[in-house]
């Protein structure tokens, strides 16, 4: 069964400590930071401050996505604020190698991300590095997206990629991920599922996330 990771971009911020809080008793395996700069994505979200301020509630994995330009500035900083992985895209990392061995550096769990249209075979040369791959399944800046369909058949090519290194590295998958999507992402070799509104949107947290984590199957984009 996948791991689920909530995101809490789509919680109410009014209450976050609660929502939280409320994921974790779901059954939530990680807690997934949408990090955006307004510059790489066009939205703005939350820094450092914000994780520092919720790192109290839960002992759970933080997963720092950072969708941002020039990521090795901020490293340290979100790795201080509380981050336990940290990814990273590779459309903002020209010297993508060195800043995975930073993120490792600081400690931190590494991680690298690719938008839909970049070749999943980008990552080829980095797999030996990283400890998870973060595939979007909609263009990042916003939450409740609809699924990329095109999005299977490259969750399936990198699985195999995967595969072929015989390491353990996690395939993320993000964006447009509920009931429907879920079993399809899961049967084409996802090992972890982000959902933001579909966990939060419901009135039941509890039963979303174990509906995400039994998703098995053939889904309905397949």
């Amino acid at each position: 069964m996948p791991l689920i990771a909530p995101s809490i971009l789509a919680a109410d911020f009014s209450r976050l400590g609660e929502q939280i809080t409320a994921a974790v008793a779901g059954g939530a395996d990680w807690i997934h930071l949408d990090v955006m700069d307004g510059h790489f994505v066009p939205n703005l979200t939350f820094g450092p401050a914000v994780i520092r301020a919720i790192r109290p509630v839960t002992a759970l994995p933080f997963d720092a996505h950072l969708m941002i330009e020039n990521p090795d500035r901020y490293i340290d900083e979100y790795r201080r604020a509380g981050a336990d992985r940290i990814t990273v895209h590779v459309e903002t990392a020209p010297h993508l190698h060195r800043t995975v061995q930073h993120i490792r550096q600081s400690g931190a769990r590494a991680g690298v991300s690719l938008n839909p249209a970049t070749p999943v075979s980008s990552v080829r040369d980095i797999l030996g590095e990283v400890d998870l791959v973060l595939l979007m399944s909609v263009n990042p800046g916003f939450g409740g997206q609809k699924f990329i369909p095109s999005s299977l058949g490259r969750i399936r090519e990198l699985a195999a990629m995967i595969r072929g290194t015989g390491r353990h590295i996690e395939l993320e998958v993000d964006g447009g991920i509920d009931a429907g999507t879920a079993p399809g992402v899961v049967a084409a070799g996802a090992t972890v599922l982000v959902a933001g509104q579909a966990i939060f949107g419901s009135a039941d947290i509890r039963s979303a996330i174990a509906g995400l984590r039994g998703a098995t199957g053939p889904g309905t984009l397949v």
